[in-house]
């Protein structure tokens, strides 16, 4: 907990705390990501999406300087990736209960599994950057899919 505290950018990578989680810290970062988002629902999707870069950006340093300092590449405690990537994907999906179930768990799995080419994002990229941009690369198969959902639900 002193670690967590000691650094802001450590308080942002650990995701104010959700990733010192003993149990599925990323899932519980994604699940923060949630509350984050209705937060800035009232916005529209370019002050929304604004938001998120700057997020994004943020969560490149404070990734980098978290990991640097606990002399690991990835540590599952930094959860700001899973926040950010999460918020994206509740951008581009409609805003309803399945539409935000359906999101969580195909981006867990793609997260977790890592398909390519999340799986090469993962590789070809280090420090700060890697960690953010590959639960990027993980949230875009699953908007794609969300959104190919809606479009064959609300079409035929």
């Amino acid at each position: 907990m002193k670690f967590l505290f000691s650094s802001f950018w450590h308080l942002v990578a650990l995701g104010f705390g959700s990733g010192l989680s003993k149990k599925a810290p990323g899932t519980l970062g994604s699940l923060i990501a949630f509350p984050l988002f209705f937060l800035i629902s009232p916005l529209n999707n370019e002050m929304q999406l604004g938001f998120v870069i700057t997020l994004f950006f943020l969560g490149i340093h404070a990734s980098d300087i978290t990991s640097s300092h606990l002399k690991l590449k990835d540590p599952s405690c930094i959860v700001i990736d899973e926040i950010v990537a999460m918020m994206a994907i509740l951008i581009f999906i409609e805003p309803n209960a399945t539409s935000f179930v359906m999101a969580f768990i195909l981006f867990r799995f793609f997260d977790i599994k890592k398909p390519f080419p999340i799986s090469w994002v993962e590789k070809k990229f280090t420090g700060g950057l890697g960690i953010m941009l590959d639960d990027i690369a993980a949230a875009i198969p699953c908007v794609l899919i969300m959104q190919l959902t809606y479009l064959l639900t609300h079409v035929f």
